[in-house]
């Protein structure tokens, strides 16, 4: 694997996995909305194909 300067490991794993964890929230939290989600994205496509 090629390597660039200047770029740390050990940096670039803990900013991945705070990435990680911060979606992980964020899907989280959406999680509760999925069925009314559903519900809006299913009434618009029974009213705009007949």
């Amino acid at each position: 694997m090629a390597r660039m300067g200047g770029r740390n490991l050990a940096i670039s794993w803990i900013a991945g996995i705070l990435c990680a964890g911060v979606i992980a929230g964020l899907v989280w939290f959406a999680i509760p909305i999925m069925p009314a989600m559903a519900s809006f994205v299913g009434d618009g496509l029974r009213a705009l194909l007949p």
